[in-house]
């Protein structure tokens, strides 16, 4: 009789209590998972602690879903560690978060041959505070005159941080004034001019292992309402296209757990940011989509430990896709084609989706239950009380239950249909 096997995953977490309430909850009514060996396996999860590590200390989890070491760097640390010394596996790679952020991101998928809008980077406007980059800026550091680039780029256009995170220090640069305001205001930050797309929609695509869910989002309005629950908002080619290069990137630098941001314009697609490393899956903003963004969390986690699929977190690929992009006698479709299927091989999507359904088939009734049930209901209303003043509570509750209660109708009808 085969050894029963526990794997340990591992949250570490900032202040988030909604989504690891709920990814919790699912994780339980998943159940042993027996496989072909005869093995069964039992998934667990605890919230990680901030403590002292010895660098040859082992570590317990075999998977972990970071949340805040990219802007707390003593987890961040633990996590390298956990990677290269125990084969950890982590959904995020921060070894490739740190070094590729944003404008390593831009110039990658450049390299690409995607439409990322014309973009310019600029020195500082505040050297870093130390003597020996005052000098070096004073001395080497060639004027430029900051108007011409935006006029050449032309407005309105944005101005954001190289490295970005949570939209700090994004800027919309209308004209001139806006222009200078901005520049002055950025201080020791690093900063992108990039051009804007007279857009269509804004697409936002959450990509969690092979899984995507490319989703209508306003960035104009609060963040309750940012997400419209809305579908076929997008062209066939359009939504295709969206869905593909969310997957792509993440396979590209080994991202598990990340969003992709674009602006569609008929069938182009113009992709703007794509380093997100602690994407947003929070019920107050996600809401109708958060269910599945829970249950995918919980199927990409249980076939990540259960296969025994080994983390490619410091193994990048990248002349694979850069191969591709030098073929001349390649179309742009074919190329995005060819990089989707060296995505998928990341991913091991077909295998995915088959061990999903062989082992998982019961979540979606199981997960429908528990949004369904006054569990769920006292998580979202903990999480509407801590998020919003008390005389907003009662009208934030019932949107959000609106929004919810709809993607439990249509889920229920979804499966009623499938089975």
């Amino acid at each position: 009789m085969a050894e029963p096997r526990t794997h340990l995953i591992g949250l570490l977490l900032g202040a988030e209590e909604d989504w690891p309430t709920a990814f919790e909850s699912l994780l339980a009514l998943v159940g042993p998972i027996t496989t072909d060996d005869g093995v069964t396996h039992e998934l667990t999860s605890e919230r990680l602690t901030i403590e002292p590590f010895d660098l040859r200390q082992p570590v317990r989890t075999e998977l972990v879903i970071d949340r805040l070491a990219h802007w707390y760097y003593h987890p961040r640390e633990w996590l390298k560690k956990a990677a290269l010394v125990d084969d950890v596996y982590l959904l995020n790679s921060p070894f490739t978060f740190q070094s590729m952020e944003k404008h390593s991101a831009y110039c990658a998928l450049m390299r690409l041959g995607l439409k990322v809008p014309q973009t310019v980077l600029v020195p500082y406007k505040n050297p870093v505070d130390n003597v020996r980059w005052a000098y070096t800026s004073a001395k080497y550091n060639r004027p430029f005159d900051l108007k011409q680039l935006a006029g050449n780029l032309g407005y309105p256009l944005y101005m954001k941080p190289f490295d970005g995170g949570g939209w700090r220090g994004v800027s919309r640069i209308d004209d001139e004034q806006d222009l200078v305001r901005a520049y002055d205001e950025s201080g020791e930050m690093l900063m992108h001019l990039q051009a804007t797309i007279d857009y269509d929609v804004f697409a936002r695509a959450l990509s969690i292992g092979p899984e995507t869910m490319v989703m209508n989002f306003r960035p104009e309005e609060p963040m309750h309402n940012r997400y419209a629950v809305s579908h076929g908002f997008l062209s066939p080619s359009a939504g295709r296209e969206t869905a593909a290069l969310s997957r792509i990137v993440n396979a590209f630098f080994g991202w598990e757990f990340n969003s992709c941001e674009m602006l569609v314009k008929g069938d182009d697609v113009y992709p703007i940011d794509y380093a997100n490393a602690c994407p947003d899956v929070a019920v107050t903003s996600l809401h109708y989509y958060f269910p599945w963004a829970i249950k995918a969390l919980v199927r990409w986690s249980a076939y990540c430990l259960v296969t025994g699929r080994r983390s490619r977190t410091v193994d990048l690929e990248t002349r694979r896709y850069f191969d591709l992009a030098d073929r001349a006698d390649l179309s742009d479709k074919e190329k995005l084609d060819a990089y989707l299927a060296i995505a998928d091989e990341y991913f091991e999507t077909a295998a995915y989706e088959q061990w999903c359904a062989r082992h998982l088939g019961h979540l979606d009734s199981a997960a429908l239950e528990w949004f369904g049930s006054d569990d769920f209901t006292r998580m979202l209303r903990r999480t509407v009380e801590t998020t919003y003043p008390e005389p907003e509570r009662e009208r934030f509750m019932a949107h959000f239950q609106g929004l919810l209660g709809l993607w439990l109708r249509d889920e229920e009808a979804r499966l009623a249909v499938r089975g």
